[in-house]
């Protein structure tokens, strides 16, 4: 336990810096091309530190400090904890753009599909990897139909003007990586982004509520709440 949680304290702030940079880079609005140089200055944004500014002009830029870094190393630590070797390494690549698309989603309201189809890739080449060399090719069927299944879910959002495109396309993705562990993590992990979901927005009614505000229709986020209930669901499973 305690060789975990250094390897995911060390491999986290590795990282960050990386991530951070990307979230930077595709938080913008729909339609507006990715932000590669600050602002403020124009220094190119590649790596950034810690505390969120660029080291050129110490302008603020994207998630807060140590927001990105605390959640890498959360995530690393619960898969490194928990996870047996092959799935930590399905779990830990899905982690890198999975943080990425959740503080870009929680930001800007969308989910860039480079990222989303980068994770969804990625996961379709590692499990038939797996499951192949595993000798289990039923498996991998499974992982098929329930990213299918999940993807078809997302769609009808999505046709409905409901939900972005790369919500369907994360729903895919995660969906061929519960499908590793049965139907049944699948419906759990669904099923918890859902319910997530449904507090934050009650959350957010009625704080407006507490200010006096009207509420109008929330603008909810779902990318984040489908990583988390796909977490949850794998390392239970």
């Amino acid at each position: 336990m305690i060789a975990a949680a250094l390897g995911a304290v060390l491999g986290g702030l590795l990282v960050a810096p990386a991530l951070r940079g990307l979230v930077v880079r595709h938080a913008v609005p729909e339609g507006e091309p990715p932000c590669t140089r600050c602002p403020a200055c124009g220094r190119a944004l590649r790596g950034l530190p810690p505390t969120g500014r660029c080291p050129g002009c110490r302008e603020r830029l994207g998630p807060g400090a140590w927001q990105v870094e605390a959640v890498t190393v959360a995530v690393a630590a619960a898969v490194l904890a928990v996870a047996h070797p092959a799935d930590a390494v399905l779990l830990l690549w899905a982690a890198g753009p999975g943080v990425v698309l959740g503080f870009v989603d929680a930001r800007a309201r969308r989910l860039p599909y480079v990222l989303s189809w980068t994770l969804a890739a990625g996961l379709a080449l590692l499990l038939t990897v797996v499951e192949l060399s595993a000798g289990r090719p039923d498996v991998l069927l499974r992982c098929l139909l329930v990213a299918l299944a999940a993807g078809a879910l997302y769609e009808l959002p999505v046709w409905l003007g409901l939900m972005g495109g790369g919500d369907s396309v994360l729903a895919l993705g995660l969906g061929a990586l519960l499908g590793r562990y049965g139907w049944s993590a699948a419906f759990t992990g669904l099923f918890t982004a859902s319910v997530l979901a449904g507090i934050w927005s009650i959350g957010l009614a009625v704080a407006a509520l507490a200010r006096r505000r009207r509420v109008r229709g929330l603008d909810l986020p779902m990318g984040p709440f489908l990583l988390l209930g796909t977490l949850a669901a794998a390392l239970l499973g």
